[in-house]
């Protein structure tokens, strides 16, 4: 099944990014049907232009100003990129430029094109572009990757998919030289998924060193499995938590890794749905002017913690999410000790009950079903 996703085609040149599978090719080729597709998955066409980088200006020079050139997997070849600058800037031909890694394209010396492509990502399936097939047990069980949702065998190619990463995207890349120490840290940071990230203790658990262990994290940041949310320093004459917390981009992949791929128990359940709600902003921050910068906000020493501030325009918007059908008032700790934060706009607190309402001092209390409408209609902001 083919799903409307929120990204939409800029009017001029850009990188897509995306982890594998997640509807990169699929997307640009419905919504460019006639541009010149470049795969450099096929292996013939990979070679030659290794071979003979000057082959990409004469396959490119047939096309007029205006008319869109596709690269996909651009950064097997990063070289290439000084070519489409060029073909940009003198000929006006305008490039998507497709990709699963982050990781050579920020090598020293790559031309990114800064100024002359726009950069974006393109995310797990929302609820948004789920639509009616959304269901929170299966999303939370299997996570949104559209090439393991759309099959009939989803944790078989789940399964497979985290080999896939392994082989394609850290093997390929040469990325790590003890592959068997990458494979160790693999589950332990899975465990660390919507959790302040402990790069000591993964080490630790890992049994690799701890400038290792932080190289690692930095590949799942590089092939965009995984990204550190920072911590607010919201200035409640509080000590606050300093140290960032890790998310993985899909809750299917985080289960994978952890060899858990049965029904969803229930102390899996909180991590892998704060994780989701992170993702959904995410992928509607690009579609929608939703937010500046966006953290986690925790004083040090306590349990009491806000998942998510939300700050534009100098305005903030704070969400904590719980997996719980039943409200109670334990929920809201954190969002009432942020109350005094300045230029709070907001605070929404979101679970899996039923029932919509507000407190006595204004924390409003959404089902999942009210936040995903509000962020797809653009009210997340009052």
């Amino acid at each position: 099944m083919l799903y409307t996703r929120l990204t939409q085609i800029p009017e001029r040149s850009f990188f897509l990014l995306g982890v594998r599978g997640v509807g990169k090719s699929t997307w640009s080729l419905s919504m460019l049907p006639e541009a010149l597709r470049l795969d450099l998955l096929d292996e013939v066409l990979y070679t030659d232009l290794l071979a003979e980088p000057s082959l990409f200006r004469n396959i490119v020079s047939g096309r007029r100003r205006g008319d869109w050139v596709m690269i996909d997997e651009v950064q097997r070849i990063p070289n290439l990129l000084n070519e489409v600058h060029r073909h940009i800037e003198e000929r006006g031909v305008r490039f998507a430029l497709l990709g699963s890694s982050a990781r050579k394209l920020k090598t020293a010396g790559t031309n990114l094109l800064a100024g002359r492509a726009l950069h974006k990502v393109m995310y797990p399936l929302t609820a948004t572009e789920l639509g009616e097939d959304f269901d929170l047990d299966e999303v939370l069980r299997y996570g949104t990757i559209p090439l393991i949702w759309v099959s009939d065998r989803r944790r078989e190619v789940l399964e497979s998919y985290t080999h896939l990463y392994l082989r394609e995207e850290i093997r390929a890349e040469a990325a790590v030289r003890n592959l068997a120490g990458f494979v160790r840290f693999l589950p332990i940071a899975a465990l660390m998924h919507s959790q302040v990230l402990n790069i000591s203790g993964i080490a630790r658990d890992a049994g690799i060193a701890r400038p290792t262990a932080a190289g690692y994290v930095e590949i799942l940041e590089d092939t965009l499995v995984a990204t550190r949310l920072p911590a607010l320093d919201a200035g409640l004459r509080v000590r606050e938590r300093r140290h960032p917390k890790l998310f993985w981009v899909d809750p299917g992949l985080v289960r994978a890794l952890k060899r858990r791929f049965g029904p969803v128990a229930r102390e899996e359940r909180s991590a892998l749905l704060e994780g989701w709600i992170y993702g959904t902003l995410r992928a509607h921050a690009q579609s929608q002017a939703l937010y500046d910068d966006i953290a986690y906000w925790a004083p040090a020493q306590s349990q009491t913690e806000v998942d998510f501030v939300l700050t534009r325009d100098g305005e903030h918007l704070a969400i904590e999410v719980k997996a719980a059908r039943r409200y109670h008032t334990s929920m809201v700790r954190g969002l009432r000790a942020i109350a005094g934060l300045d230029g709070l706009r907001r605070r929404i607190l979101v679970y899996t009950g039923p029932h919509a309402f507000r407190t006595n001092d204004g924390i409003e209390v959404w089902p999942l079903a009210t936040f995903h409408e509000a962020i797809a209609e653009d009210r997340l902001w009052p």
